[in-house]
């Protein structure tokens, strides 16, 4: 048998790879992000239907009634609070801003509670 060279590759159980909070909250933004994206299409055509008539917003609001649907809306208000909330965190440690450890996890701490508690109050409203 041959002895395992110092470069071979290992067997990583992703699963078992403990991420750390600021990549936690970095991986939330580029999801947050491609979320957006893929969905600005459908909301600005949702924007245009609802301004049209009063009939029209109606019919859109109805739409958007089933839970499911809900729950997509409320998906997407995580989506744009996380990204709002991480694009700053980012911006911020940029120029300096909270770019120490204790203070960045503190940072991607608050991005992901203030996002889920904003997406929360959306599906709280919802169900009201």
């Amino acid at each position: 048998m041959r002895a395992r060279s110092a470069g071979a590759p290992k067997f990583l159980n992703l699963s078992q790879i403990r991420f750390p909070i600021g990549a936690i909250a970095s991986i939330g933004h580029r999801l947050s992000g491609v979320l957006l994206m893929v969905s600005l299409p459908l909301l600005a055509l949702a924007l245009d239907r609802s301004l049209r008539s009063e009939p029209e917003f109606a019919a859109l609001r109805d739409l958007v009634s089933a839970p499911w649907r809900a729950l997509l809306l409320v998906i997407l208000v995580w989506a744009a609070a996380h990204h709002l909330f991480a694009g700053v965190r980012h911006l911020l440690a940029d120029i300096g801003v909270g770019s120490r450890l204790a203070q960045a996890r503190t940072s991607a701490w608050a991005v992901i509670v203030a996002a889920g508690i904003i997406a929360l109050a959306a599906a709280l409203r919802w169900l009201s």
